[in-house]
């Protein structure tokens, strides 16, 4: 029987290590988290310089990408916003900057309040929030963020959105509806960003609905990094995608992990309050099912999927998204059993009441970081290294 095997170029995304002088202190953040008896998370964090590059970063066709020998020269300045500071740390960390000094606060009336602390003119501009619950709060501070950033002089501002909230509304599906979608990206344009670095879009027609440049980088490489790890015959494998929208992200997942096969699961609604009939498309019978989506909100789809899976004589049940909104009840239908491994990514910070024993957690720091990086240099997106980064 065949062993799980991935291309070349898929080995350790997560862990992508840029090489700064000896004078920088590298993170290391390829381990994901880890859990304790009681389901409580712990962090594993090692810092240190014996770090190993994966080979597509040091071969000779990579131009090494200059690292300021001084910090405060650099005219790269990153700033995190209160969505998710962790995530923020771990970038720069990788990156071998300190995070911008910024002053956010609320009046008591809820309105925001944004300073930056150090100068930004003429710098380069990245401003990581993503657009995570509560997401109305979030992106005002996103708004303010950029414009504080515009009207300090600052050369170039990127936004840097892990979680793209309101991705969903991106089509009228009935009459006399909003697209959520567009109004958004208009919203952060005339505030004043030059760019938009987001991470897995509910749907890539969205990078459209920007008047600016987007860079969307795909989480998968993390999440098939992560898999290729474990101990599962090739042969023994499934990809399934929850639903029917969901078919060419579950494709484009299969190819990449041994070309497994597909199947998809087949949900439909006669009538209102009717309930709904779930069909099976494709053989699950003794197989370990790994279904694939964006993100997982309220797990209703995802858990009545893993229930039919079940039925249908799957051994294994694993469900990977790259964004865990976790609405409630999402905690209750994931660790119901169903599930042998949930693995999820820290584009939206988990928060630790939500933390349950199956659930996984994988950085996409060094990801974010090295894109950063590579736009910061201006580096052609059709170099194999920064296109098997997943960089459209």
């Amino acid at each position: 029987m065949a062993s799980l095997s991935l291309p070349g170029s898929l080995v350790k995304p997560h862990c992508i290590k840029r090489r700064p002088p000896p004078s920088l202190i590298r993170c290391n953040v390829a381990e994901p988290l880890k859990f304790k008896d009681n389901g409580r998370p712990c962090v594993p964090a090692q810092i240190g310089r014996d770090a190993t590059f994966p080979s597509f970063l040091t071969s000779n066709q990579f131009r090494k990408l200059s690292v300021p020998q001084n910090q405060n020269d650099t005219r790269l300045r990153i700033f995190s916003g209160t969505a998710n500071p962790a995530l923020s740390q771990e970038i720069a960390c990788y990156m071998g900057l300190d995070l911008g000094k910024i002053k956010i606060k609320r009046f008591a009336d809820g309105e925001i309040y944004v300073q930056l602390q150090e100068s930004v003119r003429g710098c380069d501009v990245y401003l990581v929030q993503p657009t995570c619950p509560p997401a109305n709060e979030n992106l005002m501070e996103l708004l303010i963020m950029i414009d504080a950033c515009r009207r300090a002089s600052a050369k170039n501002i990127t936004a840097v959105i892990p979680y793209f909230g309101y991705a969903r509304a991106d089509r009228k599906t009935q009459g006399r509806e909003s697209i959520a979608a567009k109004l958004v990206a208009n919203l952060i344009t005339e505030a004043g960003a030059d760019r938009v670095l987001a991470c897995d879009l509910h749907s890539g027609q969205s990078m459209g609905y920007f008047d600016i440049p987007v860079d969307h980088v795909h989480g998968q490489p993390v999440i098939l990094d992560y898999l290729a790890s474990k101990t599962i015959c090739s042969d023994d494998l499934v990809v399934v995608s929850p639903d029917v929208g969901g078919v060419a992200r579950a494709r484009a997942f299969a190819k990449k992990l041994s070309d497994a096969p597909l199947a998809i699961v087949d949900k439909r609604r006669y009538a209102h309050n009717v309930a709904e009939v779930m069909n099976l498309i494709g053989d699950v019978r003794g197989k370990v099912a790994v279904m694939v989506d964006d993100m997982i909100d309220t797990a209703g789809t995802i858990a009545k999927g893993a229930a039919l899976l079940h039925q249908e004589g799957a051994r294994e049940v694993y469900a990977c998204s790259t964004h865990a909104v976790f609405s409630p009840p999402a905690i209750e239908r994931l660790s119901s059993g169903l599930f042998q491994e949930v693995i999820v990514t820290n584009t939206i910070p988990v928060a630790e009441q939500n933390y349950f024993p199956e659930l996984t957690v994988l950085s996409v720091a060094n990801l974010l970081g090295e894109t950063i990086w590579r736009v910061h240099d201006d580096c052609a997106g059709g170099f194999e290294p920064y296109s098997s980064l997943g960089i459209d």
